[in-house]
């Protein structure tokens, strides 16, 4: 049985674009290190894409979160360029029009891993609700989340991410330990 690597949302807009931030650029090389990884044992990597239309200020989150980014077709709907290397025509890719996906957890569903990990951006939003989704879809299957592979843009919300994402029995990995 395989692993499999979701890597969410590592696109323009959330590391440089409209919503980007200093931590999201700090994160390119550890996920580039896993994603080929995953690449040289054969295991799974998905990608999952912040999805939004031109009328995104007209939605819900729009409302809430005034701010366009993710816009089909634009360049901050991209993949990272770093990223964008590294994605294989094969790869699945789950377009998404909130936090979470649907078609997602579907899939999970249907394919048994032996563990799942979960990478990239935003953590205590997009992270989180794709990781609470693969633990739905699989709740026997260890689902890992490597700390030096997620950031959020406020470090008080990405802590408490952190913290929840272990209160349901998710793998934190990629701690240092404490040399004291």
């Amino acid at each position: 049985m395989k692993r499999c690597l979701i890597v969410v949302d590592f696109q323009n807009d959330f590391v440089t674009g409209s919503l980007g931030f200093p931590e999201a650029e700090k994160l390119i090389p550890a996920i580039i290190q896993k994603i080929e990884s995953c690449r040289t044992s054969g295991d799974v990597v998905l990608f999952t894409f912040d999805t939004h239309e031109t009328s995104y200020l007209d939605t819900q989150e729009g409302t809430l979160l005034p701010v366009e980014h993710c816009i089909r077709g634009t360049d901050g709907h991209r993949l990272h360029p770093e990223i964008e290397k590294l994605r294989q025509p094969d790869d699945l890719c789950f377009k998404k029009t909130t936090f979470g996906s649907a078609e997602l957890m579907d899939y999970l569903r249907a394919h048994r891993f032996e563990s799942i990990e979960l990478c990239g951006l935003v953590s205590n939003i997009c992270v989180l609700s794709n990781a609470v989704l693969a633990k739905t879809a699989q709740p026997e299957t260890p689902i890992l989340i490597d700390v030096r592979c997620t950031a959020g843009a406020d470090p008080a919300l990405h802590k408490a991410a952190l913290q929840v994402m272990q209160g349901l029995q998710m793998q934190l990995i990629g701690i240092e330990e404490d040399t004291e």
